[in-house]
């Protein structure tokens, strides 16, 4: 996604040896959600989407924390954010307390830090991030730019993040304020050249993109089914509501990101595909709270999400 030079290979519907997908999942300790994962570069030569998916403990409180970042510009900004985003976060001194406003803290700190460490290289190098933050009985979704999650709640769709686009109103206006330019070049882009409108990273563009996250809370309670956070290679494809609908009747969240990940590529989807489903099991009697070890695999290119299990 992202800038206008960005190159496909095949339009092949078949998936190369090398083009494999990986996936994995697990469950929390105490039962409450379990969570999986796809990814694959599709049709694109090169693989700049990263995942996240980890479960951790903070003061006897299971916290679950997911995440997609799509790169563009290569993969050094995705990555680095992969890397870095929840180390900050769950280290934020206001992590519990005052939640909303750590992950702004961390996403500003991030983006930052990213932009200090690549000094005059990677100038165009940038990132999405939308991710899911689970304390107790509260989920919170932040997102910078279009990657998307959508929940099923009492079995309907629901778009929980906004996709940041340069023709938005109130986007238009921000980077116009600030002294820079939307034009058409395609899609509309910030200064003729990147198709999102907040994002990490993108040096020469930072004084109009920003990593500033919008939130959103909701509660988790018996209506809240599952959760899906996507890179645009999924929701260029399939819309909301048939992505909700393909993953409903699939119990195990890995095989529903499976699921979707093949949906998009069967249907011509030309960027990499990457799906992270977390599935609330209140009401679920076919799972059982017995932690299990997450099943990723570290082969697949750079991409693989680190998993933690406590």
């Amino acid at each position: 996604m992202g800038y206008l030079n960005s190159v496909l290979t095949s339009s092949s519907n078949k998936m190369d040896a090398d083009d494999a997908p990986v996936s994995g999942g697990g469950l929390s300790q105490d039962g409450k959600f379990s969570y999986g994962y796809a990814s694959c570069s599709g049709k694109r030569s090169s693989m700049e989407d990263f995942y996240d998916t980890r479960i951790d403990g903070i003061d006897g409180e299971v916290i679950g924390l997911f995440g997609v970042f799509d790169g563009h510009g290569g993969a050094r900004a995705a990555e680095y954010v992969k890397q870095n985003l929840f180390s900050n976060l769950i280290k934020h001194p206001n992590f519990i307390s005052d939640t909303k406003s750590a992950i702004a803290d961390a996403y500003s700190h991030t983006d930052s830090e990213f932009l200090k460490s690549e000094n005059s290289q990677n100038k165009d190098a940038g990132s999405t991030a939308s991710t899911a933050i689970l304390v107790g009985d509260r989920l919170l979704v932040a997102n910078v730019g279009d990657s998307r999650a959508v929940i099923c709640r009492g079995g309907h769709a629901i778009a929980v993040s906004r996709d940041h686009k340069p023709d938005q109103k109130d986007e238009r206006q921000r980077i116009e304020e600030a002294g820079g330019f939307v034009m058409w070049a395609g899609t509309w882009r910030v200064g003729g050249v990147l198709a999102v409108s907040r994002a990490f990273g993108d040096r020469l563009l930072k004084q109009y993109v920003v990593a500033d996250p919008e939130i959103k809370e909701e509660r988790v309670d018996s209506s809240l089914e599952f959760l899906i956070l996507a890179s645009d290679g999924l929701w260029d494809v399939v819309t909301n509501e048939e992505a909700v609908s393909m993953v409903k009747p699939i119990k195990e969240p890995e095989e529903g990101a499976k699921r979707l990940m093949q949906e998009a590529y069967e249907r011509g989807s030309s960027d990499n595909i990457t799906i992270v489903i977390v599935r609330f099991l209140a009401n679920d009697d076919d799972h059982h709270p017995v932690a299990v070890v997450d099943s990723s695999s570290s082969s697949h290119n750079s991409s693989s999400g680190a998993s933690l299990v406590n």
